[in-house]
């Protein structure tokens, strides 16, 4: 026994390899993986003979997690020779096992993703425990790289390119029985023991088991690129996939090439070709950016790092929403989908109703799709009832408030709430950009008010913004975080400001853009130039999506805001577009049919012609470069001011919001780590820049030159 795999031979003759890496909550492939690999690889092969076959099983949950992203993360350019010579040899373990002459079965008791579906992969048979937290597949991509210890070679070969693509590319991600339906596993077990006995049957009766792909005669599934259906395929795939990635993603294109090239070549040549693109990505920035933010700060905040620590964890049981629009109705739907009972008021029965229906409409197309059977959808339907009497909150743990964004109609629904809500029941507002602690005065205890901001449509969008009021106490952070990890959801936490973190950066993307066009840039350009910058959305779109009207009536709220404070509102060179689109041209948006675009009914959203006559001017254009700059750097530095505000109180929240709340280009791992990536002083000289061509909003803050004078990263 090594001190990561334990070897143990029965009386039978069948060698079992068991995965139990020292310290740590999961198998993954690092030093300590790689030398006790090498070591058992040289035993059974001095034991061939005496052994009929051999079982690869796990000690741990997990089968296998995969590479460690500790290691990855800190491989530089420097480092690419020696890492590519490790990566070989890890691979040529992984070649001597499936090469042993013995059958080897993969026994897969838990999750077995990226370097773990590669382990399973590189046996002959693999029989998988039928069981909800067991998944399989090969998500590098969405940490920036490829799979790159034979994933992309024994993929292509078990399923061919075009169906092997999606698993690779996409990072698609199975259960067992689907696994098996897709031809990637042979078998299902019940139980650990069924697993190991079904393990040892096919053992005994495959005594001379090889992979397809080293069998006499085999055949690439699907045939090789020069195929006649592959070769009309694959030269519009490179242009297909780009429209997706708009070449801000290195990976999905890196795994095409090597799947391609893989496929035409043989299995050793082809894991050279693999190897040489991973240690492409590896090194690269891209990489570094997502695996530290999708990786190390995603799980940094899902174990509670901005959770106040001394308090148990609380469930919520019954829910009271406020408001049964779109948000509202969402929020009842999530709620509901994760077991919580829901009460839903409007104002209206029709209105309340309504809500439920939307539930209604999305369980229906999960049905269709077969994700989910009749019995959970009904299941889900009884937990939400929509009302219009407040009296029905009684018994309920917590209130979400979510209608219009109008201080006063939320004072009223929030203290009609709280009256039949239990005694010590949390209250929260959706608010988008009302300041939590002037919403909590309308409530007695404004120690259990806080902001649970959701973003639309709520059942697809990950994040939830948690807004700790000036008033709100520990507890009620700590129970309004519980409630966000409960219904399977990311929780950032922000203190109060107007427009919190989330709507005050994406409020500077929309304005940038509108900005632009007001100066007479064009509107194509400013939204092609968005989405090759990452934006999944273009700002103009976005402001359609959004409403001009709305913007406009949170202008409004805010300007009298702070007139009430004895502030002015700050001037900003979009207002003047958001109001001639909205007053003089009667274009506010997409719900009216009309806005920065067009919506014809039976065609595609195209922009609106008129925005060449009333705005663009061929004088006005500026470098791609600066376009591109405007919307990235005025996120990131509105971002820096929420951190030197104390608004932000962590970096993964920041990153992680950006990312999963407003959008902001995943390829940079967030709206912080764009600056780190780019250099902090080199950003700094780039803002000054902005500043003197558009205005003082690209000015440095004093945080940020701080950091960048004292060689310090965020």
């Amino acid at each position: 026994m090594t001190d990561a795999i334990e070897y143990r031979k029965s009386a039978d003759d069948i060698v079992t390899l068991t995965l139990d890496m020292p310290g740590q909550s999961a198998n993954t492939m690092n030093a300590v993986y790689r030398e006790a690999m090498a070591t058992t690889i040289v035993r059974l092969e001095a034991e061939r003979e005496q052994i009929a076959g051999v079982i690869v099983t796990s000690a741990k949950k997990t089968f296998f997690a995969g590479g460690d992203l500790n290691e990855l993360i800190k491989v530089t350019p420097a480092d690419a020779e020696n890492f590519y010579h490790m990566v070989l040899g890890l691979k040529a373990q992984l070649r001597r096992l499936e090469t042993l002459g013995k059958p080897v079965v993969a026994a897969i008791n838990g999750a077995a993703l990226g370097g773990g579906w590669e382990l399973a992969l590189a046996c002959h048979y693999r029989i998988a425990l039928d069981q909800p937290h067991v998944q399989l597949g090969l998500p590098e991509v969405t940490l920036g790289l490829l799979p790159g210890g034979g994933g992309v070679v024994r993929m292509v070969r078990l399923l061919g390119v075009e169906k092997a693509l999606p698993y690779l590319a996409e990072g698609k991600q199975l259960r067992p029985a689907q696994a098996l339906a897709a031809g990637l596993i042979h078998e299902l077990a019940d139980s650990p023991e069924d697993m190991l006995a079904k393990a040892r049957a096919w053992i005994l009766a495959n005594p001379a088991a090889v992979q397809p792909w080293d069998s006499k005669g085999y055949k690439l599934p699907g045939g090789t690129p020069s195929h006649p259906a592959l070769a009309q395929m694959l030269p519009i795939a490179p242009a297909l996939l780009r429209s997706t990635t708009q070449g801000c993603f290195p990976a999905p294109e890196k795994i095409l090439c090597a799947a391609v090239e893989g496929a035409q070549v043989d299995f050793d040549t082809a894991q050279l070709i693999e190897t040489r693109y991973f240690t492409e990505l590896a090194t690269g920035q891209v990489a570094k950016n997502m695996i530290g933010t999708f990786w190390f700060q995603l799980n940094q905040i899902k174990a509670g790092g901005s959770r106040p620590a001394g308090f148990d964890k609380v469930l919520t049981r019954k829910l009271g929403v406020l408001g049964a629009g779109m948000m509202g109705a969402g929020i009842a739907y999530v709620a509901a989908s994760a077991g919580i009972e829901v009460v839903l008021k409007d104002v209206s029965t029709e209105a309340a109703d309504k809500g439920k229906a939307y539930s209604a409409g999305l369980l229906d197309k999960k049905l269709s799709r077969g994700q989910t059977t009749e019995q959970k959808r009904e299941a889900i339907l009884a937990r939400i009832h929509p009302t219009i009497d407040e009296a029905d909150f009684a018994g309920c743990d917590l209130i979400i408030e979510a209608v219009f964004e109008d201080r006063e109609l939320k004072a009223k629904v929030t203290q009609a709430a709280e009256q039949h809500a239990l005694a010590d029941a949390v209250i929260a507002s959706n608010t988008s950009t009302l300041p939590i602690t002037g919403l909590a005065s309308a409530i007695k205890q404004q120690d259990r008010f806080i902001g649970l901001h959701f973003f639309s449509p709520v059942d697809k969008m990950p994040l939830v913004e948690i807004i700790r009021g000036q008033h709100t106490s520990d507890e009620t952070l700590a129970r309004g975080f519980d409630f966000v990890m409960q219904i399977n959801k990311t929780p950032i936490v922000v203190n109060d400001s107007r427009g919190f973190f989330t709507s005050r950066v994406f409020s500077t993307f929309t304005s940038e853009g509108i900005a632009m066009l007001g100066e007479g840039v064009p509107a194509a350009l400013i939204e092609n130039i968005a989405r090759q910058a990452g934006m999944p959305v273009g700002p103009l779109a976005v402001s359609d999506e959004v409403s001009m009207s709305l913007m406009s009536h949170i202008r409004e709220q805010t300007r009298r805001d702070l007139i009430a404070e004895g502030q002015s509102l700050p001037e900003h060179p979009a207002f003047n577009v958001i109001q001639q689109m909205v007053e003089t041209f009667k274009r506010p948006g997409k719900a009216a049919g009309a806005g920065f675009y067009e919506y014809p009914k039976d065609a595609r959203k195209h922009l609106w012609s008129g925005l060449k006559a009333q705005f663009e001017k061929p004088e006005a254009m500026i470098p791609q470069q600066d376009v591109r700059d405007r919307l990235l750097f005025i996120q990131a530095i509105e971002t820096v001011r929420c951190v030197e505000e104390k608004v932000l109180l962590s970096t993964a929240d920041a990153n992680i919001g950006s990312i999963f709340g407003i959008g902001f280009a995943a390829w940079t791992g967030g709206a912080l780590q764009f600056i780190n990536q780019y250099g902090l002083q080199a950003f700094v000289a780039r803002a000054r820049y902005l500043a003197e061509q558009y205005g003082e909003r690209f000015e440095p803050p004093a945080l940020l030159l701080e950091k960048a004078a004292s060689g310090s990263t965020f």
